[in-house]
C-alpha cells in the first residue's frame, strides 16, 4: 500500500461512525478492567499486526487476564483469556447494539464478569443513547476498515520516529477511543493548576504542561483527516509562529489554537513522511520555545542519550 493512501472522510463516514462506537464499547471495558495510569494511559488501544488491542487486562478486578482485539484483516472481534480460551464474532453486519451484546456475551462465555458503569458513548452526538439501543449505526465496510488501520500503522511509525528525538517524559504512541485519534505527547515536567470547574477527565489528562502530536480522520469540528499538534496550557502568541510545510496552519478551536496539516496536503508533498516529521518538529519548537522548555537539554538526537554517543551496534 502507498504511504498515506486516500482517506476522504465523506466516503467512509458511516463506517467510521459505527467503528468509533464499537471501539468505545471495548474502550469502556478496558477502563473498567485495567489499573489506572497517569494521564489515563491505561485506557487507549495499541496497534497490532492485524488491528488494535486493549492489551492484557483483568486480574485486579477479580476477572481472569483477558484481551480484546479488533482484527481488521479477517474483520472479527477476538476475546481471549490467558489460559487459552477464545471467543470471536464478525465485525460485519453488526449494529452498535448487537456488537455491544455479543461482546458482553463473549466475555461471559470466558468467565469474565463485566458491567459498564456508563454504557453510552462518550462525547459523541448521541451520548444520551445506551449502546444497547443503538440500531442506527450499523455500517461496516471491510475495505475502509482495513485502510484506516493501514493508515494508523503508517502514522504510528512516523510518530515513533518523532518520539525518539525527545529524552523527557513522553506517552506511548497510542489510539484514544474517545476521540478516535492516534497521539503521542511530550511533557516539560511542570505542574498545571487546573481551575476548580474543570472536569475530572480533563484535570488528569492536563495535570502537567505538555505538547501533543497526533492524527485523526476528521470529525464535525474538522471535516477532513489531518495531522495536528497543540500546546497546553497554550503560551501567549503561539499562533504567530510559522509552521512547515506551507500547507500547515494554526486553527482556532475551543479558545486555543491547533497546528493542523491536512492529510490531503501532506500526500502531495515530494516526501510526505519527511513533511509530517517537519510539521511535528516545527509545532514542537514553537510551543516549547514559547513556554520556556529546555529544548536542547531534552533533545535526543537519533534516539541516543548516551553522552559518548556510542555507535548503534546489533547485540
Amino acid at each position: 500500500m502507498e504511504l498515506f493512501p486516500p482517506m476522504p472522510l465523506a466516503e467512509w463516514r458511516d463506517t467510521k461512525e459505527t467503528l468509533h462506537r464499537f471501539t468505545q464499547v471495548v474502550g469502556k471495558i478496558r477502563l473498567a478492567a485495567s489499573v489506572r495510569r497517569n494521564h489515563w494511559w491505561n485506557v487507549p488501544f495499541h496497534l497490532t499486526g492485524r488491528g488494535i488491542t486493549t492489551r492484557p487486562m483483568g486480574q485486579v478486578d477479580g476477572n481472569p487476564i483477558f484481551t480484546i482485539d479488533f482484527d481488521f484483516v479477517d474483520h472479527r472481534l477476538v476475546v481471549a483469556t490467558a489460559d487459552g480460551g477464545t471467543q470471536s464474532f464478525p465485525l460485519t453486519g453488526q449494529s452498535v447494539a448487537s456488537f455491544h451484546r455479543q461482546t458482553l456475551e463473549a466475555l461471559a462465555a470466558l468467565g469474565v464478569r463485566m458491567e459498564l458503569r456508563v454504557p453510552r458513548p462518550y462525547r459523541l452526538a448521541d451520548s444520551d443513547r445506551p449502546f444497547a439501543e443503538d440500531f442506527e449505526h450499523a455500517t461496516y465496510d471491510p475495505a475502509w476498515a482495513n485502510r484506516h488501520w493501514q493508515v494508523l500503522n503508517q502514522v504510528a511509525l512516523v510518530l515513533e520516529e518523532f518520539a525518539a528525538r525527545f529524552s523527557g517524559k513522553v506517552s506511548p504512541v497510542h489510539l484514544f477511543w474517545h476521540s478516535f485519534d492516534i497521539a503521542h505527547t511530550r511533557f516539560s515536567g511542570r505542574t498545571v493548576d487546573q481551575p476548580a470547574q474543570v472536569d475530572p477527565v480533563t484535570r488528569e489528562a492536563y495535570s502537567r504542561e505538555l505538547i501533543s502530536f497526533g492524527f485523526w480522520f476528521g470529525d464535525e469540528n474538522l471535516g477532513e483527516p489531518a495531522f495536528y499538534s497543540y500546546t497546553a496550557p497554550e503560551p501567549a502568541h503561539l499562533a504567530e509562529d510559522p509552521l512547515t510545510p506551507a500547507s500547515a496552519k494554526w486553527t482556532a478551536l475551543g479558545g486555543s489554537h491547533l497546528a493542523v496539516l491536512p492529510y490531503a496536503a501532506a500526500r502531495t508533498e515530494t516526501d510526505p513522511r519527511a513533511a509530517v516529521l517537519a510539521f511535528y518538529e516545527g509545532a514542537y519548537r514553537a510551543g516549547a520555545m514559547r513556554a520556556g522548555w529546555d529544548v536542547d537539554g531534552l533533545a535526543c538526537p537519533g534516539g541516543v542519550t548516551d553522552p559518548r554517543r556510542l555507535p548503534a551496534e546489533p547485540p
